[in-house]
C-alpha cells in the first residue's frame, strides 16, 4: 500500500513461487470470523517494549519518543509496503501489533492473527470519529478488533502541462478511448484490491451491471471489471506500489496522469512540479467517487507484549498525537479533538476530516469474501481477486 518518508523494497511481491504462498495466506475468503479470542479485561504494567508493523509515517520519533518516555514500552517498527506484506509479517507471531488497511483486517481476524479489541480499556476510542466506528473492516460478527487511526482517498492525479482539460472523472485512465491519449504515461496501483477501483467506474458508467460494493462483487461484475483493467494494461505506463517510485516518474515525464495518494501530490507540487489533484487541490471527488482507506491498530493474538500495546492504541489516537501523525503522513485524523491541535488550522478542511458527506463517496478498503452483503455467498473472494490481478499484468 503506502510507502512514504522510509521507502521500502516490495521485490518480494515477484519472487519466484509467492503467488501459491500467498494463495494459502490468503485464505478461503469465508466470513466465519474468529470472533471468540482473548479479550484484556485490564491493562496492567507495560512489559517494556513494543513491536510493531507500520505504514511508513505512522510510527515515527517525534511521537515514539515520549510515548517511551511515559510508559516504559521501548518501540521497534517494521514497516510494510503493502497490505499483502502486513498478512505475511504478522503471521510469523513476531510482533504486537499493526497498522493494518480493510483489505488485510478480515484476513487477519479470519486467520485467527489478532484478537478482539476491548475499546474500553482505550479512552481516546469514545472521541473517535463515530462514522469510523463499527466498521465492516474494523467490527466483525459485532465484536471490535481494532482501533481507527486515519483516513484517506485515492487520488486522480495528473501533469498539468500534458493532461488538458482537466479531467473531473476516472474516464481519464479508463475509458479505453479516451485513456488512448496518454498510451504508456498512465500510472496505476499495482495491487489486486486496484480492481475495486474499476467496480467504482463501472458502478457509475454501466449501472445495469448493479454493482453496490465495490468489494462485494458477483462474477459478473467482478469479469466486467477485469476486463476493463485488461483493457487499460495497454495503455499504463507503469503499476506502482512505491510512492517514491511515483514521484519520480511524475518528475520525470515518465507518467501524466493516475492514481496517487496526498504524500505524493504534496512532494510534487513542494517540489514546484506542474501537477493538479483531487480532492486535495480542488476540494473534490471524480464524479464517481473513489476508493481509500481506513486504518485500523490490531493486536497480535500472539502479542508478546499487550500492556505496551493497549498503551500504545490509545497513545496513536490521543488528539495532540494523531493530529501529528496525520499531518506527517497526509491524512484525516481518525480522532474528532485532533483538528484543535493541527498546526495548519486549515488542514482538517483541506482533508475534509469533519465532512461526513465528503466520506460517503469514499469506498474504503474491504477484504473480498464470498458472503455477499444481500445475505448471498456468490462473490469473488480475494483469492480471486489475487488470481486475476496476475492476469491483468501478464
Amino acid at each position: 500500500m503506502r510507502t512514504h518518508a522510509h521507502p521500502v523494497s516490495t521485490a518480494w511481491l515477484v519472487v519466484a513461487g509467492l503467488l501459491a504462498f500467498m494463495l494459502l495466506l490468503a485464505g478461503c475468503g469465508s466470513s466465519d470470523n474468529n470472533t471468540t479470542g482473548k479479550e484484556l479485561t485490564k491493562v496492567g504494567k507495560g512489559e517494556g517494549a513494543l513491536s510493531l508493523i507500520s505504514w511508513a509515517g505512522y510510527v515515527e520519533a517525534e511521537w515514539t519518543k515520549p510515548f517511551e518516555q511515559k510508559t516504559g514500552c521501548k518501540v521497534s517498527d517494521k514497516i510494510a509496503g503493502t497490505s499483502d506484506e502486513m498478512v505475511q509479517l504478522m503471521r510469523t507471531g513476531q510482533y504486537d501489533g499493526v497498522s493494518a488497511s480493510g483489505n488485510a483486517s478480515a484476513r487477519l481476524v479470519d486467520g485467527g492473527d489478532v484478537d478482539p479489541v476491548n475499546v474500553s480499556l482505550v479512552p481516546n476510542y469514545k472521541t473517535i470519529f463515530s462514522e469510523l466506528k463499527d466498521q465492516p473492516y474494523n467490527t466483525f460478527d459485532g465484536v471490535h478488533y481494532g482501533i481507527p487511526h486515519g483516513r484517506g482517498a485515492n487520488l486522480l492525479m495528473w501533469n498539468t502541462d500534458d493532461v488538458k482539460p482537466a479531467p473531473t472523472s476516472w474516464d481519464v485512465i479508463l475509458d479505453p478511448k479516451k485513456a488512448a491519449k496518454y498510451k504508456g504515461k498512465i500510472s496505476a496501483y499495482d495491487d489486486p484490491i486496484y480492481i475495486a477501483d474499476a467496480a467504482v467506474y463501472l458502478k457509475a458508467h454501466q449501472p445495469d451491471l448493479g454493482i453496490e460494493n465495490p468489494y462485494e462483487l458477483n462474477e459478473e461484475q467482478f469479469n466486467a471489471a477485469v476486463e476493463l483493467l485488461k483493457e487499460q494494461r495497454a495503455n499504463v505506463g507503469e503499476y506502482w506500489s512505491e510512492a517514491a517510485k511515483q514521484i519520480a516518474a511524475f518528475a520525470n515525464g515518465d507518467v501524466q496522469v493516475g492514481t496517487t495518494w496526498q504524500y505524493q501530490y504534496f512532494e510534487l507540487t513542494g517540489a514546484g512540479e506542474p501537477v493538479a489533484a483531487s480532492p486535495a487541490s480542488q476540494g473534490f471527488l471524480p464524479s464517481e467517487g473513489a476508493t481509500g482507506w481506513s486504518d485500523t491498530w490490531m493486536i497480535s493474538s500472539q502479542a508478546k507484549h499487550p500492556n505496551c500495546m493497549y498503551m500504545w492504541m490509545d497513545w496513536i489516537v490521543s488528539p495532540k498525537v494523531n493530529a501529528e501523525v496525520a499531518q506527517f503522513f497526509g491524512e484525516a485524523p481518525a480522532q474528532s479533538l485532533a483538528c484543535e491541535q493541527t498546526e495548519e488550522k486549515s488542514f482538517c478542511a483541506k482533508y475534509h476530516a469533519e465532512n461526513p458527506a465528503f466520506w460517503k463517496r469514499v469506498y474504503f478498503w474491504e477484504t473480498p469474501v464470498s458472503e455477499c452483503g444481500n445475505g448471498s455467498s456468490d462473490c469473488m473472494n480475494y483469492n480471486d481477486w489475487l488470481n486475476a490481478w496476475t492476469a491483468i499484468k501478464g
